[in-house]
């Protein structure tokens, strides 16, 4: 995965490959991830559709230096990467919403179609949680019991 985020760090859809590892990491508590698990989840990511590719190209238009660690945005840890403080500043600076006027005052904005989350993406990303909190679960226990 690091060769891969090397390779694709120079490539066009680098960016697009380091703003979906961001938001892996910060959908998971503490913003870590074990290698195994940020793999899987880009590989449902990767399939999920056009919606995912295309949102993650005009977020990373605004950001199109992203470096995920020269920058500082992530850092190895114990088998893993863990979104850092600067890292979730970066995303939410890419991900808000840029200010525009609109044309009535009072006309409620309208959430183009590209940027709702498709309810089979949500459904996998919300099996893939479930499967990882089953994991950490069983993971405990067994410390537990050779503790």
């Amino acid at each position: 995965m690091v060769a891969a985020a090397a390779a694709f760090g120079k490539a066009g859809h680098g960016v697009n490959f380091q703003v979906t590892v961001l938001k892996i990491l910060v959908s998971y508590p503490d913003g870590f991830a074990v290698m195994a698990d940020l793999k899987r989840d880009m590989a449902i990511l990767a399939t999920s559709g056009r919606e995912w590719a295309d949102r993650t190209r005009r977020v990373a238009a605004r950001v199109p230096d992203l470096d995920l660690f020269s920058q500082g945005l992530v850092e190895r840890l114990n088998g893993g990467w863990r979104i850092t403080d600067k890292g979730r500043v970066v995303l939410d600076l890419m991900e808000a919403k840029p200010v525009e006027p609109q044309a009535e005052l009072g006309a409620p904005a309208e959430i183009p179609a590209s940027e709702k989350a498709t309810p089979r993406l949500l459904a996998s990303m919300k099996v893939a949680r479930s499967r990882r909190l089953q994991r950490r679960r069983a993971a405990r226990e067994k410390a537990r019991t050779k503790a």
